[in-house]
């Protein structure tokens, strides 16, 4: 057999695994977009295959909470971006958390999280996890002594974003995966801002890897789902024990959706990042702005480090106006072309306020410690004409 030639990302991206050979494909057609499957349930050809599948003796589907081939197709193709093992695909980002989290700690342990975080993850950590007596230590990822000092022998796992939502800080993941590694603890990286094409932490170091698909991953806001990507022995029983309990699973259909997303990834990053440069650089100088916080800026804390881990810059900044909270609000309710509204990663430009929507779960110290000012103003740049942007946010400008 001839030896797997390195393809480049859209072309990965585009085929999948089934690049290794002409004739790979675990469907029983072949054709060029994977078919949903929209069954509940599978026919088996006999009582004694049943019995085999369901002893694990035999591969095969039986009911789609346990596994369906749509699903399957997804799964396979997004371990394959991520250079990971294998890949588990649930019906939300955040079934996709809470799954890993009670798969790795059960109560009287403890994990490790990030101060800044999506606000439905530090929702779930704050509030949830005390419930079943998991106990979340709270840390500055760069904060390398007191993150060392946070982990002891019932840390269960540490969990990041890089970069961070919504203040766009960047962590050195290689440096905190053998931090994490000398501890004897998984790292977790929540990966969605940065999707597979411009940042892979297992080849950083870290064990495991989360998604909200929902973002760029399906790219055209119509889906939701989850993504977890690490090494088979945690990817199998969180599948078999897991999901199957728990039961977030994702549905075929939506499955489907993510895959017609992966195959126009690259594309529409690059315009993403070349856009959200662009922006980032007409803010920067905007009199009524007092901060900009991109990563691809030069003046950005994290500008080297973004350099050295990951391919571009992303898609998404946030900004502080002077004027706080009203301010913030005054500019959202005057933007035309971006569009007031939660989520990202999508075709269109999304605008929020975090302080009083995405992360209005933190309390006004959570805030604070977390950076997020009351007049940040957060971004995720659309494909549209980058001038158009950046004419909308200036008009928006002169009303506050």
């Amino acid at each position: 057999m001839d030896t797997p030639v390195k393809k480049g990302f859209a072309t990965k991206v585009i085929h999948g695994k089934k690049l290794h050979s002409k004739h790979e494909s675990d469907l029983p057609i072949r054709a060029i977009s994977t078919p949903i499957f929209q069954s509940s349930t599978f026919v088996f050809e006999s009582a004694e295959e049943g019995a085999a599948i369901f002893a694990g003796e035999k591969q095969g589907y039986v009911y789609t909470r346990l596994g369906n081939p749509t699903q399957a197709a997804l799964e396979s193709d997004i371990a394959y971006l991520e250079n990971g093992e294998s890949a588990l695909a649930f019906g939300s980002g955040m079934a996709a958390i809470s799954t890993l989290t009670f798969a790795l700690a059960v109560p009287g342990d403890n994990l490790v999280a990030a101060v800044v975080l999506y606000g439905g993850t530090h929702l779930f950590f704050n509030e949830m996890c005390p419930k079943y007596s998991i106990e979340v230590r709270f840390q500055d990822p760069a904060n390398f002594a007191a993150l060392r000092e946070a982990i002891d022998s019932k840390t269960r796992f540490v969990f990041i974003e890089t970069p961070s939502n919504p203040t766009l800080d960047v962590y050195d993941i290689e440096a905190i995966a053998k931090l994490c590694t000398s501890k004897g603890v998984p790292l977790v990286v929540d990966n969605t801002f940065a999707t597979p094409y411009l940042q892979n932490p297992l080849d950083l170091g870290a064990e495991i890897v989360v998604h909200s698909a929902t973002k760029y991953l399906g790219g055209h806001g119509d889906t939701v789902a989850g993504i977890v990507i690490g090494k088979n022995d945690f990817i199998g029983p969180l599948r078999a024990k897991y999901l199957r309990d728990f039961g977030g699973i994702i549905s075929p259909f939506n499955a489907w959706l993510i895959l017609r997303g992966l195959k126009t990834l690259p594309v529409r990053m690059d315009r993403h990042c070349d856009s959200a440069l662009e922006v980032a650089k007409y803010l920067a100088f905007h009199p009524k702005v007092q901060a900009v916080y991109y990563p691809g800026l030069r003046t950005h804390p994290g500008y080297r480090l973004a350099s050295k881990q990951m391919r571009s810059y992303g898609g998404m900044l946030s900004f502080d106006l002077s004027g706080g909270r009203e301010a913030g609000r005054k500019f959202c309710n005057a933007v035309k072309i971006c569009t007031l509204a939660v989520s990202l990663g999508d075709v269109d430009t999304l605008i929020s306020h975090p302080a009083s929507m995405t992360h209005s779960t933190y309390s006004k110290e959570d805030l604070d410690k977390a950076g997020i000012s009351e007049g940040l103003i957060r971004l995720s740049v659309g494909l549209e004409n980058v001038e158009d942007i950046i004419e909308d946010l200036r008009q928006a400008m002169e009303q506050i």
